[in-house]
């Protein structure tokens, strides 16, 4: 028996805007596969969201680059019934610090997770997308892929290779109708960020908006990326950061 249920996987979906756009698409009737390292977390976010009335599942993996991407892949594809609809290139790692100081290892593994495996993933999962004539992918990437700043180069560099692969995945898979598109956050408040407070108000404070996002009002700009309401918008960058990058 065909299961017609829409399938979402989200990466780094057990904590912050990954959560967040788990539960506001399982709201939406999706069921729902987070991905992330800590099994505990994944167990609660699980919970949270069957509690709540959604489908959900947990797929443990670190996605350090094609192998875990490959096997999340493989997962997702059981777990949904043949097919994945929504993809949601969120985890990510962002150290910050001068060129200088960063070292081959933090390189590598930067690239690794923010780049190499979304990379995999897509090319696990968008031919079978676009088989079937359907499919969206949102892919997170950051407003410090837009402008130099000191301190970003390894992760700002790393999110404008993914600003680059959503034009290109567009154009690659757009005409089987996968789209594909970017949201591009600003300061954002989660568990994550939770360390650098002071620093995230600083930079929030030279936007117009004048105050980090709240992981739902990201989540809210996914969402519309990775459904219907969106349905004529293809290889595009949504900037949401308070107005940050129109300045």
């Amino acid at each position: 028996m065909t299961d017609n249920t829409s399938t979402a996987l989200i990466t780094g979906g057990t904590s912050g805007i990954g959560l967040a756009t788990a539960k506001k698409l399982a709201q939406l009737g999706i069921h729902v596969l987070v991905v992330g390292r800590n099994a505990e977390r994944g167990k609660k976010a699980v919970d949270e969201i069957r509690t709540a009335g959604g489908k959900a599942d947990f797929i443990s993996s670190e996605l350090l680059g094609a192998d875990s991407a490959r096997e999340v892949a493989r997962k997702a594809i059981e777990l949904g019934s043949g097919h994945v609809d929504i993809l949601i290139n969120n985890a990510g790692i962002y150290p910050f610090g001068p060129t200088h100081d960063m070292t081959e290892e933090q390189f590598d593994r930067v690239f690794s997770t923010n780049v190499k495996a979304p990379y995999f993933l897509v090319a696990a999962i968008a031919p079978l997308m676009a088989e079937r004539g359907k499919g969206a992918i949102v892919n997170l990437s950051t407003m410090a892929a837009d402008y130099g700043a000191p301190g970003m180069s390894l992760y700002g560099s790393s999110k404008a290779a993914v600003n680059l692969l959503t034009k290109t995945w567009a154009a690659e898979y757009g005409p089987k109708g996968v789209r594909v598109n970017t949201v591009s956050p600003g300061p954002t408040r989660t568990e994550g960020t939770d360390a650098m407070r002071e620093g995230l108000e600083q930079l929030a404070a030279q936007a117009p908006a004048g105050r980090p996002a709240a992981a739902e009002e990201i989540a809210e700009a996914i969402v519309f990326l990775a459904t219907d309401r969106a349905s004529f918008i293809y290889g595009a960058k949504l900037a949401v950061d308070g107005g940050r990058t129109a300045i």
